[in-house]
């Protein structure tokens, strides 16, 4: 599926080719469960020592490192919010991955980057809460920089890619 740009798949994130993937990282950058850990085994050794280096990475934030093993260039770690009640900024922190992340890929000259589902796994986020931001964080960056070609929305559980189908249509 495609929108002006946007394309939508179900895969898994480590096996596609892109200037930068998304990592739904946590603030100490060391990997952990979910799309963080499967990023950080995909990618090899290497990342975990230029992730120690960096020092971590404060949530809402992004910061980026190599490719390694992967396919892609870069990988972008951004930390979302972990879903408490919707009144503590959840949405705003969520929004602000999408727009650091967007921004260090125009920054690494990147035509192509891709984003997991930020937040919904562990950390709660209500799914179509987070889909609607991810969407409207992207269309707003793709509207006012046309430095990259393709973004691409890359949900693995088919509920995320329902909601994201839907949204997009």
């Amino acid at each position: 599926m495609i929108t002006a740009g946007i394309e939508l798949i179900r895969s898994d994130i480590t096996s596609l080719e892109a200037d930068a993937i998304v990592n739904a990282a946590n603030c100490s950058l060391r990997g952990g469960s979910g799309i963080d850990g499967t990023i950080h085994r995909a990618a090899g050794p290497h990342l975990l020592q230029e992730c120690i280096a960096i020092g971590g990475c404060p949530t809402g934030e992004a910061r980026i490192t190599g490719g390694y093993n992967l396919k892609a260039r870069y990988i972008i770690h951004t930390v979302g919010p972990v879903w408490q009640d919707g009144n503590r900024n959840e949405g705003k922190l969520l929004a602000s991955c999408y727009r650091k992340s967007l921004w260090l890929a125009s920054a690494h000259n990147c035509g192509s980057i891709v984003f997991p589902n930020i937040s919904t796994g562990v950390y709660g986020f209500p799914k179509e809460i987070a889909a609607g931001i991810a969407i409207s964080e992207v269309k707003s960056f793709l509207f006012a920089n046309k430095t990259l070609n393709k973004v691409l929305f890359c949900c693995f559980d088919p509920e995320n890619y329902s909601i994201y189908r839907n949204l997009l249509k």
